[in-house]
C-alpha cells in the first residue's frame, strides 16, 4: 500500500510504516495537482496537516483512497463526514501536539507581560543609542503569578495550558460547551502528583473575571470572542489565539488595543491565513507567530508514530 505524506511525516513514522510493508512517499504536491498525483500513483493513504485541503471533489475523484490522516487536532480542512460515508477512514492525532501548543501559549504570555515581543523589535534598532530610554519604556511589566487565566475550550490542549498555569501559581477558570468538570493532574519528581478538579462556567462569566484569556476551540462559523465579549472584559486584558483563525475577531481586537481595553494580543492563527491582515502584522501591541503551535520536534515525532500506529491497525486489519 502507498502512503502520500503531503505535508510531511517524522522519520519514526516512516520507519514504522515501512516495517509493516507500506511504501511512504514524502512529497509536497500542490493542491491543483493532488488529484492526478493520487490517481496516477494509486495512493491508498493521504496524510496532511493544515495546508492541504481534502474536500468532496478530491474524495469523489480519488477512488484508490482508503484512509485520510490529519497530523494534528483540527480537521476543518477535511470533509470528514463525507469521506466516512464513502467508506474512507479518517484519523487525526488529538493528543500528540497538546503540550507543544500549550507551551507556545505561555511563550506569548511571558513575552506579553514583559513586552518582549515589542522590545525585540526595537532593541536591534535603538538599543545602542537609546538604551536608557528603552529601559524606562519597558519597565513596569507584570507577573503572571496570582493572575487569573481564562481558558475557552477545555479539551486536551486547554488542560495542558491549565497545568502550566497552575504550576506557575496562576488561578484558572475554564469554559467548554461539552465539558462540565475536568481533573488536572500535576506531576512532580519521584512520581508524586496532585489532582485538581476544575469546573467549567459560561464564557460570559469567564471573560468578566480573567486577566488573560486563551482560546482552544475548533473552527467556528463566527467568532467566539468579538466586540461584545471584549467590552465585558477587564481593562488591560491580554488575549491569545493559538486555536483557529476566525475564533477571535481580529478587527475587534485591534479596535480594543487602540482604546487600551486590551493591553496586548497574541496570534498563532489568522482569519486570512496564510495572508494575515497587514494591520495586525504591523501593530506593535500584537505578538505574532506563523501557526507553529504543533511545530516542535517532539510533537512531530509523536504525530508520526501515532499516525503510523493507526494506519497499521486499520488497514492491516482490513487486509487480514
Amino acid at each position: 500500500m502507498k502512503v502520500l505524506a503531503n505535508d510531511g511525516i517524522s522519520q519514526s513514522g516512516i520507519k514504522a510504516l515501512e516495517k509493516e510493508g507500506f511504501e511512504v512517499i514524502v512529497k509536497k504536491v500542490s493542491q491543483e495537482q493532488l488529484k492526478d498525483y493520487i490517481n496516477n500513483h494509486k495512493i491508498d493513504v493521504l496524510l496532511v496537516r493544515s495546508a492541504t485541503k481534502v474536500r468532496k471533489e478530491l474524495i469523489d475523484n480519488c477512488p484508490s483512497l482508503k484512509l485520510i490522516g490529519r497530523g494534528g487536532v483540527g480537521m476543518d480542512n477535511i470533509d470528514v463526514e463525507y469521506a466516512k460515508k464513502k467508506g474512507i477512514h479518517v484519523i487525526n492525532t488529538p493528543a500528540a501536539s497538546s503540550s507543544s501548543v500549550a507551551e507556545l501559549v505561555f511563550a506569548h504570555l511571558f513575552g506579553g507581560v514583559r513586552q518582549l515581543y515589542h522590545s525585540n523589535r526595537n532593541m536591534p534598532l535603538e538599543g545602542e543609542t537609546k538604551f536608557k530610554e528603552l529601559k524606562k519604556s519597558y519597565a513596569g511589566g507584570t507577573e503572571l503569578r496570582g493572575k487569573t487565566l481564562g481558558i475557552i475550550g477545555f479539551g486536551r490542549i486547554g488542560r495542558e495550558v491549565a497545568k502550566i498555569a497552575l504550576g506557575i501559581g496562576m488561578k484558572v477558570i475554564a469554559s467548554d460547551s461539552k465539558v462540565g468538570e475536568a481533573e488536572i493532574e500535576l506531576e512532580f519528581y519521584n512520581h508524586q502528583s496532585i489532582r485538581i478538579p476544575i469546573k467549567t462556567e459560561p464564557v460570559d462569566m469567564l471573560i468578566e473575571h480573567a486577566d488573560f484569556i486563551t482560546l482552544h476551540v475548533p473552527a467556528q462559523e463566527k467568532a467566539v470572542i468579538g466586540a461584545r465579549e471584549i467590552e465585558k472584559m477587564k481593562d488591560g486584558v491580554g488575549i491569545i489565539n493559538a486555536a483557529r483563525g476566525g475564533v477571535l475577531d481580529e478587527e475587534a481586537v485591534l479596535e480594543a488595543i487602540d482604546s487600551e481595553k486590551i493591553s496586548f494580543a497574541a496570534f498563532d492563527t489568522y482569519e486570512n491565513e496564510p495572508n494575515p491582515a497587514i494591520r495586525l502584522l504591523m501593530n506593535e501591541s500584537v505578538s505574532l507567530s506563523p501557526h507553529i503551535g504543533a511545530s516542535t520536534n517532539e510533537a512531530q515525532e509523536r504525530i508520526g508514530i501515532e499516525l503510523a500506529e493507526q494506519i497499521i491497525s486499520l488497514l492491516k486489519k482490513e487486509k487480514a
